[in-house]
């Protein structure tokens, strides 16, 4: 009789229960929870758990306590230019919060796509998955988002300077309400991540989910804000909540001399063609506190006249990231 080895057992083992009339079972391991599973690789110091990202549930009562309401706004578009291109998707997620950044519930959902006048580039395809077959026939509801965006205090997108534009262009809703950057208004460097980006926080929080729908990177961006501040203390939607609320100064380079141009660029700078209203010039964006030092450096880099006094805008929520 062919003699059996249990490669699980030690050699010294092995051979005495071969011996016998009746080998003695080797008893089960313990099975392990999920929860050990994890905890056992995570103390190896050799693995890193990514969670998958569930959505929050819809509550049909919102608790007391929490007496603003804000939306997360998320589009996908066939480009970047908001006077051409197109919104082909939009998702939008209603919750509650109150006046110290504590949120609440999630007290809505919309997500919704849209035929567009064109057919959908090949690169959008490959980046967001959405199709000619299926957006055809297909329109955003604007009911669904006037229920959800109207009572709204705050709207909030990651990199708002994209999707407000968008936004304004497809619908008045969006006009006329309170706009804040989970890009630029959380100092996600001080809290440890390394980029900016929704595939990074996502990560580096320790999480997975399938990007680029509109529904999920809301998901995913309310997660995300909803982090333990940690050593900060508040969290990541608390700091941009008390960001949105502070005002800022746009300050326009008018009539700066041309030699100047890569110096203004190289600061931060951006161009204005003067077509949407604006002066035609460099200009940028900084924190009220900042205006005086920025004014100092034009006065002495660029103009180098003491007395040049160029045109400043300050801007609230209300006005920041339109375009």
């Amino acid at each position: 009789m062919a003699q059996q080895f249990d490669l699980f057992v030690s050699q010294a083992t092995a051979p005495a229960k071969a011996a016998g009339s009746s080998a003695m079972k080797q008893q089960p391991s313990p099975v392990l929870s999920e929860d050990d599973m994890v905890r056992h690789l995570q103390a190896t110091g050799r693995y890193r758990i990514l969670k998958k990202l569930e959505p929050r549930s819809v509550t049909a009562a919102a608790r007391a306590g929490f007496p603003l309401r804000g939306v997360i706004v998320d589009t996908e578009t066939t480009g970047l230019n908001h006077r051409k291109d197109e919104i082909i998707e939009i998702g939008i997620i209603a919750f509650t919060f109150d006046e110290a950044g504590n949120l609440g519930d999630v007290i809505g959902v919309y997500g919704g796509v849209q035929q567009p006048s064109i057919s959908i580039p090949p690169e959008i395809t490959r980046l967001t998955g959405i199709t000619d077959d299926l957006v055809a026939g297909q329109m955003i509801d604007v009911h669904q988002l006037r229920a959800l965006v109207e009572p709204a205090d705050l709207v909030i997108a990651h990199n708002a300077g994209f999707d407000r534009p968008f936004c304004e262009t497809f619908s008045p809703i969006f006009a006329g309400k309170a706009w804040a950057c989970s890009v630029s208004e959380v100092d996600w460097a001080s809290r440890g991540f390394e980029g900016t980006k929704l595939g990074y926080l996502v990560g580096q929080a320790g999480y997975f989910h399938k990007g680029h729908r509109a529904v999920d990177d809301c998901f995913a961006l309310l997660e995300v804000l909803a982090q333990d501040g940690g050593e900060l203390a508040r969290s990541p939607f608390a700091e941009l909540y008390a960001a949105s609320q502070r005002s800022c100064v746009r300050i326009f380079a008018a009539n700066s001399p041309f030699d100047m141009k890569d110096h203004l660029k190289a600061r931060g700078y951006r161009w204005s063609d003067g077509s949407d209203g604006r002066p035609k010039s460099w200009w940028i964006e900084l924190a009220e506190d900042a205006l005086e030092n920025e004014l100092r450096y034009l006065r002495s880099e660029i103009y180098r006249w003491d007395e040049a006094d160029p045109p400043v805008r300050r801007l609230t929520a209300f006005d920041r990231f339109k375009d």
